[in-house]
């Protein structure tokens, strides 16, 4: 441990890779495990005690949910960038003013989408084809779940600022005391009060709550530059342009993908409530895998992120292979098991022998091809933690949604091929275009970058955006995991 270093910080810019990396993922993987039992606690208590529809009503929101939230989550994203870079450079003035501009912002967005959701809720289920005996449901599990907005996006934001120096450890403690609440509270909400889908949505937002409580907690306790000041809580311009310059385009490419899913989830409901029960319990099964895999994609991002602050642009390679290796063993081996092991996973979530058929029917096609899905997420994490976000934005949108969206529109229109089966198809086509797509853009950047340190010129990302010019150099201007 480098001097000075705290035990739950790691030095990424030097040392062994695999072994740092390791210990920065596997909390992180829990962290985003423990999350993601918010939701399966929701779906397996309604699933078992109240009832396929409501099963159904809870489950078809999580892509409306992601469509709302990938926005503001991106955003996060390029807070986590920016103090990173400030880190590794030891720049510590620009790094607080980081940390109170992106906790801010995390009030504010949480403020606009508690707004959103409340107010658009069943419109925006109706122009979903969500079905009349489900929308009603359906429609009060969103109004109270974005409720607890505000405390959702100052978690999200708070972790990403202690990932930033390596921290991810905490914020699994905090998510695990927050968990357990939430499954207390679900079984005591449904099956004592008999709230139906109000009760699961009221626990969410209590657990988001606390978690929220923690971080924010753990921020203010902390020293030296990650430091939170409630009192100098404030907007500074130049951070907030750099913030939303690398967040803001990962944040649309994460509304791209869920766009595409809500248009697939349309699809999808256009199947029954049967078929909507089965998709959604094993896309909640998915979503763990994808939670695993995603953690070698945050880590890309922070370890790139520091060693570009750092100057250390060689590193930046062995880095990529390591994440590489790693998420393509851990892609195969989880969703090799969730296939193999499906039918008793998904009869957690519910009793019918339909659903759990229909369940199958995803975890065979969309499981067994996740490595593919971690590999291109990965891939994404070196562009962005060097500093290009809007060229992975761009990719996104032409290889991955804009495929789904004309492969439901064409193929899916066919009689013959008007299946669910080809819904779930779409995803591993378009991984695979849009893997290839970004490993090209991999390799041109990382030439660009060798060109400017043989010429010792001074590094440039695709708009200058990450420049890390200090506030006082000049005028400030004026003013980012999302399922894949």
């Amino acid at each position: 441990m480098a001097k000075g270093q705290r035990s739950y910080e790691i030095d990424m810019c030097s040392g062994a890779i695999l072994p740092k990396m390791l210990r920065f993922t596997i909390p992180l993987m829990c962290s985003t495990m423990l999350q993601l039992l918010f939701n399966a606690a929701d779906i397996i208590v309604v699933g078992r005690w109240a009832g396929d529809n409501s099963l159904a009503a809870v489950g078809s929101n999580s892509s409306l949910i992601a469509l709302l939230t990938n926005l503001f989550l991106g955003i996060s994203i390029g807070a986590n960038i920016l103090a990173a870079k400030h880190y590794g450079a030891k720049e510590d003035r620009e790094l607080s003013k980081t940390v109170h501009t992106a906790m801010t912002l995390a009030l504010l967005s949480g403020l606009v989408l508690t707004v959103v959701g409340i107010l658009g809720a069943r419109q925006i289920l109706l122009w979903m084809q969500c079905p009349p005996n489900v929308l009603d449901l359906a429609s009060l599990y969103l109004r109270i779940y974005f409720g607890g907005m505000t405390a959702t996006m100052a978690y999200n934001f708070g972790a990403a600022l202690l990932r930033s120096v390596g921290d991810t450890r905490r914020p699994l403690y905090y998510l695990f005391g927050a968990g357990i609440v939430n499954v207390v509270l679900n079984l005591f909400f449904v099956i004592v009060c008999k709230l139906d889908v109000a009760g699961v949505a009221i626990a969410t937002v209590i657990s988001q709550c606390i978690s929220a409580f923690l971080v924010i907690r753990c921020l203010i306790r902390e020293p030296g530059a990650i430091h939170l000041d409630l009192r100098q809580l404030k907007i500074y311009p130049t951070k907030l342009r750099q913030i939303l310059q690398v967040g803001l385009p990962a944040g649309v490419q994460g509304v791209l993908f869920a766009l595409s899913n809500v248009v697939i989830q349309s699809s999808v409901n256009s199947f029954g409530e049967v078929i909507m029960a089965g998709n959604s319990a094993a896309n909640n099964i998915e979503n763990f895998i994808y939670a695993a895999t995603n953690s070698f994609y945050q880590a890309n991002v922070s370890f790139t992120s520091q060693n570009m602050g750092a100057g250390n642009y060689r590193r930046i390679w062995q880095v990529l292979s390591r994440a590489m290796i790693c998420v393509f063993f851990t892609g195969l081996l989880l969703g090799g098991l969730a296939a193999l092991f499906g039918a008793p996973l998904l009869h957690i979530y519910s009793k019918s022998p339909e659903v759990i058929a229909a369940g199958m029917v995803r975890l065979r096609i969309v499981c067994v091809t996740y490595a593919i899905c971690g590999m291109m997420d990965v891939a994404v994490g070196t562009l962005r933690g060097i500093g290009y976000s809007l060229l992975p934005m761009i990719v996104t949108l032409v290889g991955a949604c804009g495929l789904r969206l004309v492969w439901i529109a064409t193929i899916f229109q066919i009689p013959a091929y008007h299946s669910i089966q080809t819904i779930y198809w779409s995803y591993p086509l378009s991984w695979i275009v849009t893997l290839c797509a970004h490993m090209l853009c991999v390799i041109w950047a990382m030439r660009r970058l060798k060109r400017h340190m043989e010429s010792d010129s001074p590094v440039l990302d695709e708009e200058k955006s990450l420049s890390i010019e200090s506030d006082t150099a000049g005028p400030e201007a004026p003013s980012s995991v999302p399922r894949s």
